[in-house]
């Protein structure tokens, strides 16, 4: 719900979704940020700069953890 700041009522009346009807939004905002991080993470290429380098995840090892761990199937 947005306010103007011109806005100078005393009260207001509002509807609000109950915790159950909010679930699947956090839910997809997980979701969605899980796939972001997998996405970051398997594009990333080997960087270097100022001396330092800095290697790229090995997509098979890192597949092989996650499948370990139960988290991709």
């Amino acid at each position: 719900m947005r306010i103007h700041a011109n806005d100078k009522a005393l009260t207001r009346n509002v509807e609000v979704m109950t915790n159950d009807a909010m679930s699947p939004l956090f839910l997809a905002a997980i979701e969605a940020t899980e796939e972001a991080v997998y996405n970051s993470l398997f594009k990333a290429t080997t960087m270097t700069g100022n001396g330092h380098t800095i290697e790229a995840l090995p997509i098979e090892k890192t597949v092989e953890i996650l499948k370990a761990h139960g988290v991709i199937k």
